[in-house]
C-alpha cells in the first residue's frame, strides 16, 4: 500500500492475511486523512475543526443507519458492519485528532497517555476486532504497544513537532531534567537533554515489550506483523541511542536494510 507517508511500522502488509488487507488499509486511511487534516497545509485552526466536524457527521450517519456521503465513510460503514467495529474508537482517533489543533503542551504523562489513548490505542483495538482477539489481556497488550509506537514517533519527531509549534515532551518531566524549550529550538544535545531522552527512550521499550506476549500469542501471519511493528519500534529506539539522542541532526528512521533484520528478529 503506497501511503505517501513514513511509517515505523507495515501497513496492510503482505503479511497480514489478504482478506484483512483491505479493511486494515480503510481503517489507515481514515486515520490517515485525519490526521493530515489536523497537521498538514497552512489552513486556519477553525477550518481544520471543521473539516474534522465534518468527519464526525458522516460518522454520525453510519450510527443512524444512513447512508455516508464520501466514498471513504461508505467503505468505513461496510467494515464496521462486516466486522462488528466500535464506532467509538474511529470517534477516540477524531478526538486525538482535534486535540492536536487546540493542545501544543502537555503537563505531565499522564497527559500525554491520555492523548496517546486516543491517538493510537484504537488502530490497535479496531485490528483486534478484525483478528477476533478482545480479550482485556488482549487490548492491554495492543494498548501497550500503540501508546509506545506513538511515544516513539514523538522522540524521532521532536524537531519537526516544535516546528509545527508542538511539544509532546511532558513539562514537568522537562524540568525535572533541567530542559527548556530552548533545547529544542537551539538544537541542543546537551548531559540534560541526553538524560531526559535517556529516560523517554527506556520508559518507551519497557511499554513496548509489556506488549510482546501479545505477538506471541497471536498465530501465523498476523502474529508476524505484530512482532515486526514492535521490531520496527526497537529498531527506531536503538538509532535514537546509537544518535546519542541527537534526534536533530541524525532523525532515526527505517530504512529499507533495516527490514531483513526486523523480520529476521521477528521470526
Amino acid at each position: 500500500m503506497s501511503v505517501g507517508h513514513y511509517e515505523n511500522f507495515p501497513v496492510a502488509s503482505l503479511l497480514l492475511p489478504k482478506p484483512l488487507r483491505h479493511p486494515v488499509a480503510i481503517i489507515y486511511r481514515f486515520a490517515r486523512s485525519a490526521d493530515d487534516l489536523a497537521d498538514e497545509g497552512s489552513d486556519p485552526d477553525d477550518v481544520r475543526l471543521a473539516r474534522l466536524q465534518a468527519y464526525r457527521s458522516e460518522l454520525e450517519r453510519i450510527e443512524r443507519g444512513e447512508a455516508p456521503q464520501s466514498p471513504l465513510f461508505r467503505d468505513v460503514a461496510r467494515i464496521v458492519r462486516e466486522h462488528a467495529l466500535p464506532l467509538g474508537l474511529f470517534h477516540d482517533l477524531l478526538s486525538a485528532f482535534s486535540q492536536d489543533v487546540t493542545k501544543k503542551r502537555y503537563a505531565d504523562f499522564g497527559d500525554l497517555i491520555d492523548y496517546c489513548r486516543r491517538s493510537a490505542n484504537p488502530v490497535g483495538r479496531l485490528l483486534l476486532h478484525l483478528f477476533k482477539r478482545t480479550s482485556e489481556t488482549d487490548l492491554a497488550g495492543s494498548d501497550a504497544v500503540c501508546s509506545a509506537l506513538q511515544l516513539i514517533n514523538f522522540w524521532q519527531d521532536v524537531d519537526i513537532d516544535f516546528a509545527k509549534g508542538r511539544v509532546y515532551l511532558p513539562q514537568d518531566e522537562m524540568a525535572r531534567h533541567a530542559v527548556s524549550e530552548r533545547h529544542i529550538a537551539e538544537q541542543r544535545c546537551d548531559a540534560a537533554w541526553i538524560s531526559l531522552m535517556q529516560f523517554q527512550t527506556e520508559r518507551a521499550r519497557a511499554m513496548i515489550l509489556r506488549g510482546q506476549p501479545l505477538a506471541r500469542s497471536l498465530p501465523g501471519r498476523i502474529g508476524l506483523e505484530i512482532r515486526a511493528t514492535i521490531q520496527g519500534g526497537l529498531r527506531i529506539l536503538e538509532k535514537i541511542e546509537r544518535a546519542n539522542y541527537d534526534v536533530f541532526r541524525r532523525r532515526p528512521e527505517l530504512r529499507a536494510l533495516d527490514w531483513p533484520l526486523l523480520l529476521f528478529r521477528a521470526a
